[in-house]
């Protein structure tokens, strides 16, 4: 009787041994190792988008700011305003990512600088004879010929 015990008892681990499959610890490690390498490409990839993203935003905003502007002085020959909120009533919606801006103005000359809030923090201008460029306003053109993207 303990021999058919056991005889049983033999078969069924043979039977379980047989259906018992799974991943090693080496092919675990191999996919982990697979997926680390992934993600080190991908997040900067990701991150450089983001900052794209908020410089696009900026000049953006710098571009409705502008147009806002030469609203409110055909509006107001005599005006002259370096306050944002003005230009609500002409169309500026200050968001979220024009918290930084400012308007430097000089009779019917005037530019509107922001900064970026990018990892790089980059400046960008727009003034009334150019689009939105990389600098400031106090740097002008001259020192910042590169057009923005």
């Amino acid at each position: 009787m303990i021999t058919n015990i056991r005889t049983a008892l033999v078969a069924k681990r043979d039977e379980l041994e047989k259906d018992e499959k799974g991943f090693t610890l080496i092919e675990l490690l191999v996919v982990v190792l697979i997926i680390g390498i992934l993600a080190a490409i991908a997040i900067p990839v990701f991150l450089a988008q983001q900052d794209q993203a908020k410089d696009s935003a900026i000049q953006s905003d710098l571009a409705n700011a502008k147009i806002a502007y030469v609203s409110y002085l055909v509006a107001n020959p005599d005006g002259d305003t370096t306050d944002l909120d003005t230009l609500a009533d002409y169309g500026f919606d200050a968001g979220a990512s024009s918290g930084d801006l400012t308007i430097t103005t000089g009779g019917e000359q005037f530019c509107i600088d922001g900064e970026s809030e990018s990892s790089g923090t980059t400046d960008y201008f727009v003034s009334y004879e150019e689009g939105a460029q990389k600098g400031t306003c106090a740097a002008g053109p001259a020192t910042s010929a590169t057009t923005a993207p």
